[in-house]
């Protein structure tokens, strides 16, 4: 075997030495940066990645001139350095170079009783992460030279070998271990799912000891500045009298650091301390820009701090902290924003469960919608109505939902369903709600007995649960809750996001609620008003039908026109609520067929409703059903068939805009055409909706502007972009369908195959979850430059459920596009990464981050 000279394979960690995060690891470098704040750091070397994998393959080495390095007699740790320290590490190992000899000194220094309690706690650390023995046999709760003889006889029984006296041997059987350790298929694949690449490599640290043990104040613990639950600037951590590592954050008689009501702290019985940890806490927050947890012992009224690492922390803890560093000045605005990842945004924004709070988990899904809720079963949308009416929070148990299911949800404080995905309907609309969803839970419904089965147990109508929408998880009972951070850092942090970002952000938003929130959120108009859901409301759903079952485009007109100041008066309040912003109010869109009742119950219903013989209604209902209705007649082409539709629609906004002008707000509605696949289906709409607004600007006496474009959906619609926007002020894509059709997929029914395409690699990601740039973003772009060359002042969005993702906000960004459009909710999450992508940029092209 090779042997390594060792002599220059460490470095002494010293203000002026050469450590590097990428070659010596975080740890390393953390301590070379509290070395030099003069924070009293233990002696401490750091051992480079490349050692540490020769180490792992085999390479003999002189750990000899490690131990010269701290002088005769040291005690020594060692401590995992990987470059990340959310990859995690093999345990740190302490005391090593302790012996019978050395043993004898511990007596002399500290006592027989704290001596003893070294030295076994050191064989049994070395036999269960060295020699990976049981560590039930060394589970002795009383250290004395009678516990420290059994843990040696049993070392030596199992081992066939003495415990090792020579310390050379120690450390280089705890550096092999822990190089070795981090090699292991367990551990590689445990810190992939952190994040880390497959060939993540790991420094050392070897530190001289601070014992925390000996006959003065001595002892250890964890101190930092922030609660890491909600960012307050408070202490917290623990101090264990006669204690080593980490000890103080598991042991029952560790004290606290402040002083407290429930017993001694470190403050009152050594208070120089804690002021001198106090300080170093400071300086580290100025200095290390960062919360940081200090780790620390104290021997015979000596300080020491061995560690220092970032404060763990929850969402809502990780922004608020960012915002106060910013607000200090120790970092720069741009910096805070960039700590704070888009999609820990949705922890803030909804309700979640307190993840101190115990949790009896029933049944898993797929977290399809974040946040969550606590309520009373019910299994209908008619019931979660009754319970909204009642002022009672219930959950929506369904098998999948349903259009006609709108209004249920709208009633329920969650939902939760036994099929869908990421893209099913109960899931896209429960985002846009702001409802915690899960869909696909492992459960058994029997809708006819208004019960579910799960996890063992029968629940039944009125039973309370707990569906958190955050981690797919339903629990039983109610579980305690934390409320939404919408706070005062909340908004601050997204004002500086908006200061950076250059792609504008719109929201989807179908009811006076959703534009309220959408509003709440700083979204910069509507994207996307989907007019259909206005008309599932009970009033509404009889004079649509009646429409459905009009024999002549008379009784067809005659209808709509009771539909018509409904339709006004939601447009009047959309107009008001927005303020002048940007509203595009897509035409109706899905098939008819979805405003009638599916049961023979509610058929005879309907035809009773309209005086109708039931055959009649019966028949009508049959002829409507389509084989794809995806496909079918829907979207522009009920618009051309049935224009009456367009027309009602078309007078209801342009009335609208009349009103709300003469009250002083000024609006310029954008009228979206949807499933638009050739020109000349532009051209037709488009002369009656200007014919429209031609009669309601005479008959108002007042002229106003209003801007008409094309919902592009279909692949023909993204071919044909340049002749279609010779008639189109604005080209929007709703990426939701055109993925649909680009690869021949339902988006319903795609969630029973898709893990496997996902695994198997035949997709890299959902395409109905993160938009495909191969495929459906090459239409996108030929749509965009196609619709570009033929109308240069084209205003072009997406406005599918891609548009709050991420990454199709950088593919929109780069391609040019003017605005992205998502459900309201996901509006701040939008706003951030778009602030996120100009920021990076900034960076890139100064090459430091002097944002």
């Amino acid at each position: 075997m090779q042997k390594i000279d060792m002599t220059a394979d460490f470095a002494e960690i010293t203000p002026t030495a050469r450590i590097d995060r990428a070659a010596h690891g975080w740890r390393a470098k953390c301590l070379q940066r509290l070395v030099r704040l003069d924070l009293p750091v233990p002696q401490s070397v750091a051992l480079p990645t490349a050692t540490v994998r020769a180490i792992a393959a085999g390479h003999s080495f002189d750990s000899k001139a490690i131990l010269s390095h701290f002088g005769e007699g040291c005690l020594i740790s060692v401590r995992p350095s990987p470059e990340n320290p959310d990859w995690g590490g093999p345990a740190t190992i302490l005391n090593v170079g302790l012996n019978a000899a050395r043993h004898k000194d511990l007596v002399a220094r500290h006592g027989q009783q704290a001596a003893d309690a070294i030295y076994l706690r050191f064989v049994q650390s070395y036999a269960t992460h060295v020699a990976r023995l049981d560590p039930d046999m060394f589970s002795s709760a009383q250290a004395s030279p009678d516990s420290i003889k059994d843990a040696l006889r049993v070392y030596a029984l199992e081992m066939e070998e003495e415990f090792p006296q020579d310390p050379a041997r120690q450390l280089s059987e705890v550096l092999r271990s822990m190089a070795r350790a981090w090699e292991g298929t367990t551990a590689r694949l445990l810190r992939q799912a952190k994040g880390a690449p497959v060939e993540a490599p790991l420094g050392l640290v070897v530190q001289a000891m601070a014992q925390g043990m000996g006959q003065g104040i001595s002892g250890s613990g964890v101190i930092q500045f922030v609660d890491p639950l909600t960012g307050v600037q408070q202490i917290t951590g623990r101090y264990l009298g006669q204690g080593q590592g980490r000890d103080a954050l598991k042991a029952a008689k560790a004290m606290y650091l402040t002083r407290d009501p429930r017993g001694p702290s470190l403050e009152d019985i050594a208070p120089e301390i804690f002021n001198t940890l106090v300080r170093h806490g400071a300086a580290c927050r100025q200095r290390l820009r960062e919360e940081m947890q200090i780790e620390f012992t104290i021997e015979d009224g000596h300080l020491a701090v061995l560690d220092a690492v970032r404060v763990q922390r929850s969402s809502r803890a990780g922004l608020r902290i960012a915002v106060a560093l910013a607000g200090d000045g120790v970092i720069p605005k741009g910096e805070a924003v960039l700590r704070v990842e888009p999609r820990a945004l949705s922890e803030l924004l909804h309700p979640q469960v307190d993840p101190r709070a115990p949790r009896e988990v029933v049944a898993r899904g797929i977290a399809a919608s974040p946040g969550a809720a606590v309520g009373r079963i019910v299994f209908s949308s008619a019931a979660a109505q009754a319970s909204a009416s009642r002022g009672e929070a219930c959950i929506m148990v369904r098998r999948e939902t349903a259009p006609e299911d709108i209004r249920g949800m709208h009633s329920a404080a969650g939902v939760l369903t036994e099929r869908g995905g990421m893209t099913s309907h109960a899931a896209v609309i429960a985002r846009g709600l702001g409802l915690p969803c899960v869909v696909g839970a492992e459960m058994r419904l029997d809708l006819k007995e208004k019960r579910f089965h799960a996890g063992g147990r029968t629940f039944v109508e009125g039973d309370l649960i707990t569906v958190d929408g955050t981690t797919g998880e339903v629990l039983a009972g109610a579980a305690d809750m934390l409320a939404p951070a919408l706070d005062e850092h909340f908004q601050t942090l997204l004002g500086w996001a908006d200061e950076f970002r250059d792609i504008g952000v719109r929201a989807n938003a179908d009811t006076p609620a959703d534009a309220a929130t959408a509003r709440a959120f700083k979204a910069e108009g509507i994207g996307l008003c989907r007019t259909e859901h206005m008309f599932f409301d009970e009033d509404r759903l009889v004079v649509m039908r009646e429409m459905i079952f009009a024999d002549t485009s008379k009784d067809r007109a005659a209808a709509l026109a009771r539909l018509l100041p409904m339709q006004r008066a939601d447009f009047v309040q959309l107009f008001e609520i927005m303020a002048g912003l940007p509203v595009c109010i897509r035409l109706f869109d899905p098939p008819l067929h979805e405003f009638l009742p599916h049961s023979r119950e509610g058929l005879r219903e309907l035809a009773e409703a309209l005086d109708k013989p039931l055959s009649d209604v019966t028949r009508r209902a049959e002829a409507l059903t389509e084989f794809n209705p995806m496909l079918g007649m829907r979207g522009v082409r009920l618009g051309v068939v049935l224009p009456e539709i367009y027309d009602m629609q078309a007078q209801a906004i342009f009335e609208a805009t009349v009103e709300v002008a003469r009250r002083g707000a000024a609006v310029v509605p954008e009228v979206m055409i949807p499933l638009v696949s050739a020109r000349r289906e532009v051209e037709l709409v488009k002369t009656r909706i200007d014919a429209v607004a031609a009669s309601v600007r005479i008959k108002a006496g007042c002229e106003f502007a209003y801007k008409l474009g094309v919902m592009v959906e279909t692949p023909r619609a993204a071919l044909r972009a340049g002749e279609i926007a010779q008639h189109a002020a604005f080209l929007s894509f709703g990426t939701n369908d055109l993925t649909q059709m680009t690869y021949g997929l339902s988006r319903d029914d795609a969630g029973r195959f898709m893990n496997t395409y996902v695994q198997q690699g035949v997709f890299p990601e959902d395409p109905f979850h993160i938009l495909d740039v191969d495929g459906v973003g090459e239409l996108l772009l030929i749509g965009a430059e196609r619709g570009r060359r033929t109308r240069p002042d084209l205003t072009v969005s997406i406005c599918g459920e891609h548009g709050g993702n991420p990454e199709s906000i950088a593919f929109c960004r780069t391609a040019g596009f003017d605005y992205v459009s998502c459900s309201p909710y996901r509006v701040p999450l939008a706003r951030l990464a778009a602030a996120h992508l100009a920021l990076r940029d900034l960076v890139d092209k100064s090459n430091r981050p002097t944002i």
